[in-house]
C-alpha cells in the first residue's frame, strides 16, 4: 500500500507540471560550476597582472627620478644608482609579482635618461605568458646659479 501513495503523489506532480525538474538542479550545477569556477580565476589574473603593471610602472619613475637627479652630477654613476632603487621598488611592492625584470637604462638623447623594465607575470592558467613593460624617461636635472649659464 505504501507504493501506491508515493504513486498518487508522483501522479498528481505531473498533472500540475513539477514532474520534469527533479534532475535539473543537479545539471544546472554541474554545467555552471567550471564556469564560475573560471570567472573567479579569470578575476584573480586579472588583478595580478594589473598590480604587477603598477609596480613596475612605479619602480620605472622611481629609477628614472633617481637618474634625472644624479646624471648632471655622476655622468656614469647614475645607472648604479638608478639599478638600484629599481631593484629595491621591486624588492618592496612585489618581488613575488614581478619575476625576472630587465631593466634597461635608456639614455636616447645627450640630456634625457630613463629606465624601461619588462617582466614576467606569474598565472593561474597553465600555459598562459603575460608580461608588463613599463618605461619612463625625462630630462636630466641641472643646478644652475641665480645669474649663471
Amino acid at each position: 500500500m505504501v507504493g501506491v501513495g508515493r504513486w498518487v503523489r508522483r501522479r498528481a506532480r505531473a498533472v500540475r507540471g513539477e514532474a520534469g525538474d527533479s534532475g535539473m538542479t543537479a545539471i544546472e550545477f554541474v554545467l555552471l560550476t567550471p564556469v564560475l569556477f573560471f570567472m573567479i580565476f579569470a578575476t584573480v589574473q586579472f588583478a595580478l597582472y594589473f598590480f604587477a603593471d603598477h609596480v613596475a610602472q612605479a619602480a620605472a619613475q622611481a629609477g628614472a627620478r633617481k637618474a634625472r637627479a644624479t646624471a648632471d652630477e655622476q655622468p656614469g654613476g647614475w645607472r648604479g644608482e638608478a639599478r638600484d632603487v629599481v631593484d629595491s621598488y621591486i624588492r618592496q611592492l612585489g618581488p613575488q609579482l614581478v619575476l625576472a625584470p630587465d631593466v634597461k637604462l635608456l639614455q636616447p638623447e645627450p640630456n634625457t635618461v630613463g629606465v624601461e623594465i619588462s617582466a614576467r607575470v606569474p598565472t593561474v592558467f597553465p600555459g598562459l605568458d603575460l608580461t608588463v613593460h613599463a618605461q619612463s624617461s625625462g630630462p636630466v636635472e641641472r643646478f644652475v646659479p641665480e645669474g649663471g649659464n
